[in-house]
């Protein structure tokens, strides 16, 4: 399995690169992307080392550390992240999906159809389970998860909801 681009209708899911840093800290600047999440934007400089840490993978060979920045081909321009974080399980790969996309881009489906394309691309190539976290209160995110082709179950992480494919 190997990392690569996913296209969309008007996306283009890109690997991440730690070139894509200085763009994206602007991009992810607005402190309410963090409202569910925690924590608090990162410095260009902060996520320059992250990035690094991503791209060099996850130091377990079971598991895979995947990242693309969202690409909106219209514009020209980054507007937020999807990753996958796969790992090797007795019956092939298991896949947590999570998404972001910035303030100034919301609410126009670009994270939709980035979840969708991430999910398509991942079974697409072989990964059959795939799941996400959402908060119980982040209506936005469920939304995603649910054009996503993620349905809720009854399980809940660390006081998120997991959603899986049915």
């Amino acid at each position: 399995m190997q990392i690569s681009p996913i296209e969309t209708a008007g996306l283009t899911l890109v690997p991440l690169a730690v070139s894509h840093a200085a763009e994206m800290a602007g991009i992810l600047a607005d402190p309410a992307l963090h409202s569910f999440i925690g924590g608090t934007p990162c410095s260009a400089e902060e996520l320059t080392a992250r990035y690094e840490r991503l791209v060099a993978g996850s130091p377990d060979p079971a598991q895979l550390w995947w990242n693309w920045v969202v690409r909106l081909r219209d514009e020209n321009r980054l507007t937020g992240t999807v990753q996958a974080t796969l790992t090797r399980t007795d019956g092939g790969w298991t896949a947590e999906v999570a998404w972001v996309v910035g303030t100034a881009w919301q609410g126009r489906g670009i994270a939709s159809e980035a979840a969708r394309g991430l999910v398509d691309g991942l079974r697409a190539q072989g990964v059959r389970d795939v799941h996400a976290h959402v908060h119980p209160e982040h209506t936005a995110s469920a939304a995603v998860a649910r054009a996503a082709g993620l349905a809720p179950t009854d399980r809940v992480r660390d006081g998120e909801i997991r959603w899986e494919l049915p």
